[in-house]
């Protein structure tokens, strides 16, 4: 028997089995092959129409049935991850009235800052732990001012995870997690952000009823069984945004536990108990998929880094190397510090880790007659190991500890330049796991049982990699990392 996970991204939809037993992966497939299509109307705007999501997600279910020789009766629970902060309106009938305002679509980020200024910053700080920002409570104001026949005609709102949850029951619901990555959850009251709503003058109810992130959400119903392939009566147990459900997938639960991703950009999320918002400015605070309402307070903290593994790639397409091994083992050559030469990799656009500012890449320090290209990828590697370690100083200065540090197998972190930086220089261990958010949602589908001893002992026994262990000699990394501080800090105080 098996549980399903669904990982609905803005480029493809990830479907993937695993064994109830034992935890362990049967298999992941994806949908479509090629990215999936986004709508930009304007500069800044990105809209996916909610019902591709759904089409891409049943044909990623009849591949996996097909392949692995699962009929539909053998599966026995469903877990959801979803891109987040999307926005979905749908009528009476449930059917979407526009196309999705998804994650990086920037059309409400002025009505979010003017939100942060009349509210009060302390205000929404204390009630929110966020400025209102470009978050989907903004997009719904936005659709309010500017298309008010839709706006007139909403009868519930949707984050992408909760349409998809839909599509199979016909029942409408949401997470508390999931509000407040909408920015509509009142940590403070411990209740619907009914202030803001308010303010931007919209219906409570158009908020969908809340169940709890692991319990029975809904049952796919007869349409759902019809259109999915999935047996009706089979339940939904799960649903996270995916960056908790990253999270999730390695593991971390609870205080002292961080999770990272070194992919195009990267991503430091550690939980907290803490509702300090000393850097809010900086990190976003969401409730983390095993937040209760007057018990457990788990907050995520999550804090981006735009400029990453997209610095690596770029090195990869322009310095004629064959591979990341290739760059790796060129790296491997030089000593710690790259002999002086520094690369920024802030070079994505704006990072709000560093208050917005966009500051480019930069790479500095290069003597011609002695560097080469060895240099440059071990400084590259460097630098983009220093932007997580100064990240999470900045989680450190709002009150987090670092105990253990939980990554995915993905190419940064396959680097022992890059991830033994990291270990070092925070003095914790880094383990690396070899799953998928697909995975973690189909896991987390077990999860209505409590049993999260057995939860994490399954990923420990099906997808550890290897653990990288500080080096006790920490003086050439901190010496490197100040090195590199300096160069970034006179650009930031110019």
């Amino acid at each position: 028997m098996y549980y399903l996970g669904l990982d609905i991204g803005s480029s493809s939809t990830k479907a993937a089995l695993v064994e109830i037993a034992t935890g362990k992966s049967i298999g992941v497939v994806q949908e479509p092959e090629n990215e999936m299509e986004m709508l930009a109307l304007k500069n800044g705007w990105a809209e996916q129409n909610p019902e591709d999501w759904w089409k891409h997600s049943c044909a990623a279910i009849s591949k996996l049935k097909s392949k692995y020789n699962i009929s539909r009766t053998e599966i026995k629970g469903i877990g959801i991850s979803y891109q987040m902060h999307g926005l979905v309106l749908v009528d009476k009938e449930g059917k979407p009235l526009r196309k999705s305002i998804i994650w990086c679509d920037s059309r409400a980020v002025d009505i979010g800052n003017k939100a942060f200024l009349e509210l009060g910053e302390d205000k929404c700080n204390v009630h929110l732990l966020n400025s209102p920002a470009n978050f989907t409570a903004s997009k719904l104001k936005w659709v309010k001012d500017n298309e008010p026949t839709i706006f007139s005609k909403i009868h519930k709102f949707m984050l992408p995870g909760d349409y998809m949850a839909y599509k199979f029951s016909e029942v409408i619901n949401t997470t508390i997690s999931g509000l407040s990555e909408g920015i509509f959850w009142d940590f403070k009251n411990d209740n619907t952000a009914d202030f803001l709503l308010d303010y931007y003058g919209i219906d409570k109810s158009m908020v969908p009823d809340i169940v709890e992130t692991f319990e029975l959400q809904s049952k796919v119903c007869d349409k759902g069984e019809k259109d999915s392939g999935i047996a009706a009566g089979t339940p939904i147990f799960y649903r996270a945004g995916d960056q908790p459900n990253n999270a999730l997938s390695l593991n971390v639960f609870n205080p002292g536990e961080v999770a990272g991703t070194g992919g195009t950009s990267g991503v430091v999320y550690a939980v907290t108990n803490s509702l300090s918002v000393k850097e809010s400015s900086r990190v976003n605070n969401f409730a983390h998929v095993n937040y209760k309402k007057g018990a457990s307070t788990r907050i995520g903290k999550l804090l981006c880094i735009n400029g990453a593994g997209i610095q690596y790639r770029w090195l990869l397409n322009n310095l004629s190397v064959e591979s990341y091994e290739a760059m790796n083992i060129l790296a491997s050559d030089i000593s710690i510090g790259s002999d002086g030469v520094v690369m920024l990799p802030f070079g994505n656009g704006a990072e709000r880790m560093l208050n917005n500012k966009d500051i480019g890449s930069r790479l500095v320090n290069i003597n011609l007659n002695n560097h080469d290209k060895a240099h440059i990828c071990r400084a590259a590697l460097e630098g983009i190991a220093f932007s997580f370690v100064y990240g999470m100083e900045i989680l450190k200065s709002d009150g987090i500890e670092i105990n253990v540090m939980r990554v995915g197998n993905d190419n940064l972190f396959r680097s022992e330049i890059f991830a033994n930086t990291i270990a070092t220089l925070i003095e914790h261990e880094i383990e690396i796991y070899n799953t998928t958010g697909a995975i973690g949602a189909a896991r987390a589908a077990g999860l209505h049982d409590g049993d999260f001893d057995k939860f994490g002992s399954n990923i420990m026994d099906n997808d550890h990699v290897m653990t990288f262990m500080p080096f006790r000699d920490k003086e050439p990394y901190t010496k490197a990392y100040q090195n590199w501080k300096k160069e970034l800090e006179l650009i930031l105080n110019k």
